[in-house]
């Protein structure tokens, strides 16, 4: 069986605090509340609709797409780059 790596690649991702929903559209244009509960985002990704709670990062892949991921699985696979990271 053969095995490999993924590729080292930097993405760009925001953190949905509940409250941040302005930086989030300017990030994200496709986010939105859904229906009347304001802490839960409906994303359009490429497979159709994705919700986000507060605590979600969104991030952007490297095609554009966007797509929510929970903040352990986040800490597990990614760590800060350079200035804005910190």
């Amino acid at each position: 069986m053969a095995k490999f790596r993924t590729r080292p690649l930097i993405k760009e991702a925001v953190r949905w605090t509940g409250n941040n929903l302005r930086t989030i559209r300017k990030f994200c244009p496709s986010a939105n509340y859904d229906g009347s509960d304001h802490k839960i985002l409906r994303i359009a990704t490429m497979e159709g609709f994705i919700f986000a709670s507060s605590g979600d990062w969104i991030i952007r892949g490297i095609r554009g797409e966007f797509y929510p991921c929970k903040p352990d699985i986040f800490a597990a696979s990614y760590e800060p780059v350079g200035e804005k990271g910190k």
